[in-house]
């Protein structure tokens, strides 16, 4: 069987969806017979005059990289039809142009395909009334050329149960490499905050800047370190946020850090701290904990339940900055007496996450879709 993952950013673009397509398409090559391959756009969105290599091989992942016309939004890629050619099944990753053209098409090209959503295109509160009708009839329409759409959160399995029958949703909450950071946080407690991930209004960043004041008024040992790459916001727009804030000396900005950068910057910190508005799942967040950082997150429905699960950590209402500030104190406090402990809870609950436990799951569904039946003798 070859899978192709059709997704719209991948190496070296970093993010999520980009984490989810190298570990399903990683874990299932090393696990069986199989033969798989990344169909994506040749530039990155955050570097679009840079044109990337046609073909290329990553972590033993062969990628096949199209042309594109359009905005970052819904990038336009009709030639994805001929880089598909050679797939038994495809894999599309995100509601996307991809989702709605290779649905379109499919009486053309005749591929069984599946589809992870990847929290839809809900991330943000741009264009939300044309985002809905969009959703309630061509996402609709477009989920019945899918043998299955796979939800990768419970929140997302809620959402498109709107607009997908029952017996072709399923919910696979995504995997996550728990071993790429493992116990990289501090070992010692402190005051030190740390977000991670892409620089976007919509991951709550401002707000996190305005927690870390009102917080210093309560403690001035608190510190902040945001690393990551830049997208809706760059790094003078952050400059710009910090300084008018008086937090220059309060905050360290850390673009485009490498892993081993990352380490040592979690090293440094006892906290991770994410005010997103929307999350289809929250990868960063269970990587942070299985460096043993402690979460501080915002109130949407995948940080809440992690944390009710996990009984670590905070949930925070953004809009209240004051009270989010005096839970944070108290969390610190607290953590003073038993940091060890909460260390220790963090990375044990997120051992679940381990993609080596999810992967299966997915190679379940891809013979489901082509009707043909999983050979535990193909396993290498």
């Amino acid at each position: 069987m070859k899978v192709v993952h059709v997704v719209r950013q991948f190496h070296p673009s970093i993010g999520g969806m980009e984490e989810v397509v190298l570990n399903v398409a990683r874990q299932h090559q090393a696990t069986s017979a199989d033969t798989v391959e990344v169909v994506t756009l040749d530039r990155v969105f955050t570097d679009p005059g840079a044109q990337l290599a046609q073909q290329e091989t990553y972590q033993g992942l062969p990628i096949r990289r199209i042309g594109y016309r359009g905005s970052s939004r819904y990038p336009l890629a009709p030639s994805v039809l001929s880089a598909i050619r050679s797939a038994d099944l495809v894999h599309l990753h995100g509601i996307d142009f991809f989702y709605d053209y290779l649905a379109l098409t499919r009486p053309l090209h005749g591929k069984p395909m599946v589809v992870s959503t990847h929290g839809g295109f809900f991330h943000t509160a741009y264009a939300s009334r044309m985002k809905q009708l969009w959703f309630q009839t061509l996402t609709r329409t477009s989920a019945l050329a899918y043998a299955r759409v796979i939800a990768t959160s419970e929140n997302d399995g809620e959402l498109f149960a709107k607009v997908v029958s029952p017996a072709r949703l399923r919910v696979i909450e995504n995997g996550v490499d728990v071993e790429k950071y493992a116990g990289q946080g501090a070992a010692t407690p402190g005051r030190t905050m740390m977000y991670f991930g892409r620089w976007s209004v919509n991951k709550g960043l401002i707000e996190t800047l305005e927690l870390l004041q009102a917080v210093l008024q309560r403690d001035p040992q608190w510190r902040l370190i945001i690393a990551g790459r830049e997208y809706d916001l760059n790094e003078a727009d952050l400059r710009k946020a910090i300084a008018e804030r008086g937090l220059q000396d309060k905050v360290q900005l850390s673009m485009s850090p490498s892993q081993e950068q990352l380490r040592s910057l979690m090293q440094q910190a006892q906290f991770f701290v994410c005010l997103s508005r929307h999350e289809g799942f929250g990868i960063a967040a269970v990587e942070a904990m299985s460096a043993g950082l402690i979460p501080i997150l915002s109130d949407i429905p995948p940080f809440v339940r992690l944390a009710s699960e996990s009984g670590q950590g905070v949930i925070v209402n953004r809009d209240r900055i004051d009270a989010a500030a005096d839970q944070v104190q108290a969390l610190a406090l607290q953590a003073d007496a038993d940091f060890d402990t909460r260390r220790a809870a963090s990375m044990a609950y997120v051992s679940r996450y381990d993609w080596k436990h999810v992967v299966g799951r997915y190679v379940d569904e891809y013979h489901t879709a082509l009707g043909t039946r999983r050979t535990r003798e193909a396993v290498r």
